[in-house]
């Protein structure tokens, strides 16, 4: 340790992570329960026992083998939470593959967009997202698409039905746990546009196992698989640990209030996993009290700060504790978690096993102490291998064995982090990162545009939501209608302006960069008196 370096480390002993893949971890979860449902189509009661899905994951596995999309090959998955993206994504893995999940809403050009940077050859998808993968494909090294689901093959003319795929039952493909890229989810990291994150099965592994030390899954215990399967969120706290520690996910393509509070009462969910706006309609909506949720104890949040005012509001309403975690697409993802009874209001909870943390002076770099704000800085065996394809972004995120997060925190006495800020530049709308510099230079090529900047400001629903200062070009009159309209025509929902603010120049340091912070105290100041 350096002089001057204040390390926070976990208040839990360090545990033993295991030398495996990650799919050997999860589904050593189903030992003695194998015919136990491992996942249930929340939808139509299907259901898919361990056994059936480690026997569908090695077929899968030996059909890829056998197409070639092995060892050094990327696998796509452009699909909605149901159980059959257990086996795909499973069967990539245990193939030797490197799977890339993408976002269901990303409209072609985005779709395209991560499928060249990940180098997809294969894309698997499901029947209504055929179109939309088709012209997305287009120009890539993307060769098959392969459909899954309801009417394979029939609603999707030209696809290769999933079926098709499988093969003899393979064994897990021998890779590098530490160096081998097993998934390539996609972050705006601190800044810019999405990378592909570079994830090991020992980060997974490490993971999963650091919050199975924190907090036990009961066997057989159920809980609702709304998180989409495609963020690291869902992949490593549902698909990973939950799972693997013999629970059932009950899948749902889409949050539905209506339908997500019937399946936690008819399933008796005792745990939840949710971002905030899923809290805000459980404390609020008036519908919640037509439905038994007795059984649940206790809900967890991430993906985005909750406030402690709604946080107690749900807790109160429901009667069970409401605890927040914390984590990043590049910690794989989770670096800290309330256990249960220790919840503190407003609280991302401690460090997990085997992780230590630092809190840096964003202007001196000087570490500080407890209570200290400054820039949280993580270090552990769940941080990421670094960004795909640059070097540059992964050299300025990871320093000397620690992640910079971006995040502007502090840690009081007994070692709970608080979220205070970001120093980072991303949007978080209901959990989901949006990059102001992929709205932006999405603006800029619109002709009435001369120069434009997009900035979170704050939203009861969702978070935050993107709004727009544009700069018009001379002579042009464009409306904040129509440029929003453009917007809906090229990005997913939830990257669309909620406003379009009409400036005379966006103020920018001497070296160029968008003084954010500046439009955001503009947007935010009350408006003069007439």
């Amino acid at each position: 340790m350096s002089q001057g370096k204040i390390v926070h480390p976990s208040p839990f002993a360090d545990i033993a992570i295991p030398r495996r893949t990650i799919g050997a971890h999860v589904f050593a979860g189903f030992a003695g329960r194998e015919d136990a449902p491992a996942l249930i189509d929340g939808a139509s009661d299907r259901e898919l026992s361990g056994r059936a899905l480690v026997d569908a994951v090695a077929r899968l596995a030996g059909g890829l083998a056998a197409r070639g999309c092995g060892a050094g090959h990327v696998v796509a998955i452009l699909a909605p939470n149901m159980p059959e993206y257990a086996v795909v994504f499973h069967g990539v893995i245990r193939a030797g593959g490197t799977i890339t999940t993408i976002n269901p809403s990303y409209t072609a050009e985005e779709l395209r967009g991560q499928l060249v940077n990940a180098g997809a050859e294969l894309l698997v998808t499901v029947p209504a997202f055929v179109a939309t993968a088709r012209e997305g494909a287009r120009g890539t090294a993307v060769r098959e698409i392969a459909v899954v689901g309801e009417a394979e093959g029939g609603a999707a003319e030209g696809a290769t039905p999933l079926a098709a795929l499988m093969g003899e039952p393979a064994a897990e493909v021998v890779v590098d746990l530490d160096g081998h890229a097993v998934v390539l989810p996609y972050s705006s990291g601190t800044t810019g546009l999405p990378k592909g994150v570079r994830l090991s099965h020992a980060n997974l592994v490490a993971n999963v196992a650091q919050m199975a030390a924190v907090e036990a899954v009961v066997p057989g215990e159920r809980t609702l698989a709304v998180l989409p399967f495609f963020h690291i969120y869902a992949m490593t706290v549902l698909m990973g640990y939950f799972l693997g520690a013999g629970g059932t996910l009950v899948t749902v393509p889409r949050f539905d209030l209506a339908q997500a509070l019937r399946l936690i009462e008819t399933h008796r969910m005792r745990r939840l996993f949710v971002v905030p706006p899923i809290v805000l309609a459980l404390a609020k909506h008036p519908m919640v009290a037509d439905f038994d949720l007795s059984s649940v104890e206790s809900i967890f949040c991430g993906a985005a700060p909750l406030g402690p005012e709604l946080e107690e509001a749900c807790a109160a309403r429901l009667g069970c504790e409401v605890v927040q975690g914390y984590g990043m697409t590049e910690m794989s993802p989770v670096s800290h978690f309330t256990p249960a009874g220790r919840h503190r209001p407003g609280s991302a909870g401690v460090t997990v096993p085997n992780t230590a943390c630092r809190i840096v002076d964003p202007e001196t770099g000087a570490d500080l102490p407890a209570g200290g704000v400054g820039e949280l800085w993580v270090s552990g065996p769940q941080v990421m291998l670094g960004y795909l394809n640059d070097a540059e972004a992964t050299a300025r995120t990871l320093r000397d064995g620690w992640l910079t997060t971006g995040d502007l925190a502090h840690l009081d006495g007994d070692g709970y982090l608080y979220i205070v800020d970001r120093v980072k530049e991303l949007i978080k709308v209901k959990g989901f990162q949006v990059a102001p510099a992929e709205i932006e230079a999405l603006l800029v090529t619109h002709p009435d545009v001369a120069d434009a900047a997009v900035v979170g400001l704050p939203d009861a629903d969702c978070g935050e939501v993107p709004v727009g200062f544009v700069v018009a070009t001379p002579g042009r009159a464009p409306t904040g209608e129509a440029l929003a309209a453009f917007v809906v025509e090229h990005l997913a929902t939830y990257k669309h302006l909620r406003r379009v603010v009409f400036v005379e120049a966006i103020p920018k340091s001497p070296s160029g960069k968008i003084l954010r912070r500046v439009l955001k105290e503009r947007a935010l100041a009350p408006a003069a008196p007439a």
